[in-house]
This record gives structure tokens, sequence and C-alpha cells, in this order.
């Protein structure tokens, strides 16, 4: 059963060009991660209990930028899907997937002020699962009408979600009892 999603026109404008498709999440990843840097490098957070797997931070800018590509190319595939659908019940399957790559979207930008900015750890952790959900439906969601395509494009970071959602279940559990200053 789909569900008819109806969303605003420049919803769909967006991804009908492949630089616009690619900069929006660049464009926002840059924008919500701006200060990751300087708090990485703050006495809060260098004396946060990691679980095992860590990356060194350098992997990071180097991960994150190559996802938002792909994303942004995985909505710009679903919408040329979309153009080219002559069932409705395929742009509706469709329109559901773009509703929830932008609701992903918004929950993506959303983790890094909440985790870095504000210190909410538990509170990141809640959004990551949320953020992790959401990103595996729209990748089942958007696999039929796309012949795969964008679920190629997706498998990376819907693989990369699921690390980053054990890093911070992981810092959450390790840290839970102790008492940190956010302050610094």
């Amino acid at each position: 059963m789909s569900l008819f999603v109806n969303l605003p026109s420049i919803l769909y404008a967006i991804p009908r060009n492949p630089v616009t498709a690619i900069g929006l999440p660049l464009t926002l990843g840059l924008l919500s991660g701006r200060s990751t840097k300087e708090v990485t490098q703050t006495q809060w957070y260098n004396c946060l209990y990691t679980p095992p797997g860590r990356p060194p931070a350098k992997v990071f800018p180097t991960v994150w930028p190559l996802l938002y590509i792909a994303m942004g190319y995985a909505s710009h595939l679903a919408i040329k899907a979309y153009d080219s659908a002559v069932s409705d019940a395929v742009r509706n399957e469709i329109s559901l997937g773009l509703g929830l790559y932008y609701t992903q979207l918004a929950f993506n930008c959303l983790w890094t002020p909440l985790f870095f900015n504000f210190k909410q750890v538990g509170w990141a952790l809640v959004d990551s699962v949320i953020l992790a959900g959401t990103t595996f439906y729209m990748t089942r969601t958007l696999d039929a009408p796309t012949s795969s395509k964008t679920t190629y494009l997706l498998l990376p970071y819907c693989a990369w979600l699921s690390f980053a959602t054990y890093l911070n279940g992981g810092i959450w559990w390790l840290n839970r009892n102790r008492t940190l200053n956010k302050n610094m």
C-alpha cells in the first residue's frame, strides 16, 4: 500500500538539477558541522569515553562529503524516475521516498548541533536512531521505482549511519553516569 505524499513543488524542483541536488546536502552538512572542529578540541570532547572502533578524526571530513554527494545524486535519480513514471502508484511511492529524503536530511542536520554544540549525547542518540530508521526506509522505498540505482548510492550511507549510531550509543552508554562539565 502506498501512501500519497504531496510535497511542496520546491522539494521536487531542487533534485531535478544535479548541481542543486548535490549542493543542498553538501551545503546543509557544511553549515551544520561548521563548529565541529572547534568542539573536538575542547576538554569536554576529549574526556569522553568512546567505544572500540572509533576512527581517527580526519576520517569524518572525508566520509561525510562523499555521503552527501551520494545522497544528493540519489535524490536526483529519484526525481528522474518520478518524472518518467507512468503509474500514479509509482509516483506516490517516489514522493514518499522524497519526503523521507528531506526528513532524514533534517535529522542529519540536527544531529551535529545536538551532540557537539548542546552536548546532548542522549538526544543525539535518539536523533541518530530516527535518522538511521528513516534512511533505511527511504532506501527501501526508492529501490524498486529507481531499479535499485538509488540503493547503490544510499547503502554506504546506511552502513555509515549504523556505525555512527553504534559510536553515539557507545559514547552515551560509557559516559551516562559521569559528570562532565559541558561548559568546557
